[in-house]
């Protein structure tokens, strides 16, 4: 875990001033509601205590000098000639600049130093976090009001417009907006939240296989694709305009892929609103079958899980305290998140990964993780 007073004092040593602000933004795990955001579909996130900081200070000149802790490299960039140059995360800083200032922010340069305790390439939004801790950063200077849904869209933007990925808004909504003990229902299309608490008894568990996917290279604009491709047929904006029985009346339109596709997206934002509702009842036993459901169709109609996946969630489920475990994140590699019951979650835990490992000669990592809340900014 970062500590905020760690961060100011290498900030101090590299700098040699003390910063005006520490932005905090965090990861997230999505408890179900996959690949249901860009179909204008319904999520449940949860804001995690992993996050990534940035401690910044304002400065007279139009540039942006950041140094990576995590990496130990230095980079800075113009405001007034932001050129993509495949800098690795230096380009999620860029794109929120480029986007900001395409918006009509007036943009002021900035040095800073940034710290991460987000797992990359993980499943749990480390990109996303990196925007919106980007963005709190560049506000804070222009000592602006924090609108946290228009930063969102903000953070959406630069991912699809700079990095190339065509994201929803899950991710960023849910960096920019969590709150603590809960998830958020996020209604997609509306961007409608509603905060559901987590049951008491319980307690979440990321599982890291170790497994790595870029989404860039990966087959998710693959995915999107084939959702716009069933949604072209039907002649709606998205999936979330078609319902279970519509499709299943005009399955013989679709080819036997995009069928399974849509199948997937249209039952998973069913399977949405029907755990946010058991959370609400705190029904954890219906909450973990949901979960357990979201797997199966995300391995067998979206076809985006993988060995390691399907082999965590199976040790998870064999714990008899464990309610549900599914894949999170858009697949390919990455995590599980499991719902264990509370008072035996460590020890679950240790047994879930150890057999993990056994079974697949991989070494594995667990995250007990907290519902936190979204972006922060404080003035030092």
């Amino acid at each position: 875990m970062i500590a905020r007073e760690h961060c100011i004092r290498e900030f101090g040593n590299r700098f040699g001033e003390s910063p005006d602000f520490v932005a905090r933004a965090p990861g997230r795990v999505n408890l179900i509601g996959e690949h249901t955001d860009y179909n204008d579909g319904f999520v449940l996130p949860v804001a995690i205590d992993m996050a990534v900081w940035i401690v910044l200070r304002a400065t007279s000149s139009r540039n942006v000098i950041i140094h990576s802790l995590d990496l130990d490299q230095s980079a800075m960039f113009s405001l007034d000639n932001i050129q993509h140059e495949n800098q690795g995360w230096l380009e999620y800083i860029k794109g929120i600049a480029h986007v900001l200032g395409k918006a009509g922010y007036p943009l002021s340069g900035w040095e800073g130093l940034i710290a991460s305790d987000i797992p990359m390439g993980a499943g749990l939004a480390s990109s996303a976090a990196l925007e919106i801790a980007a963005t709190r950063a560049f506000v804070a200077v222009l000592d602006y009001p924090w609108e946290a849904i228009e930063m969102a869209r903000i953070g959406q933007q630069a991912e699809i417009d700079w990095i190339g990925v065509n994201c929803g808004i899950m991710d960023q909504m849910i960096s920019a907006m969590g709150q603590v003990g809960h998830g958020l229902l996020i209604d997609c299309r509306s961007l409608k939240i509603e905060s559901v608490p987590l049951p008491p008894d319980t307690t979440i568990v990321v599982l890291d296989t170790s497994t790595r996917r870029g989404l860039v290279d990966s087959v998710y604009n693959e995915r999107r694709d084939q959702c716009k491709e069933v949604s072209r047929i039907f002649g709606v904006p998205t999936l979330r305009d078609v319902s279970e029985a519509k499709l299943i009346d005009n399955a013989d339109k679709l080819d036997s892929v995009i069928y399974k596709r849509a199948r997937h997206v249209i039952t998973e934002s069913m399977r949405t609103l029907e755990a946010a509702n058991a959370m609400k009842e705190n029904n954890s036993k219906k909450l973990g079958m949901l979960l357990n459901e979201s797997h199966e169709s995300l391995r067998d109609d979206f076809e985006v899980s993988s060995p390691e996946l399907d082999q965590m969630v199976k040790c998870a489920r064999n714990e008899s305290d464990c309610y549900g475990a599914r894949m999170t994140g858009a697949g390919f590699g990455g995590c599980a998140v499991a719902l264990f019951r509370a008072e035996t979650a460590r020890e679950c835990t240790e047994r879930v990964i150890s057999s993990y490992q056994e079974d697949t000669g991989l070494s594995a990592t667990a995250y007990a993780c907290i519902p936190s809340n979204g972006a922060t900014l404080v003035t030092v």
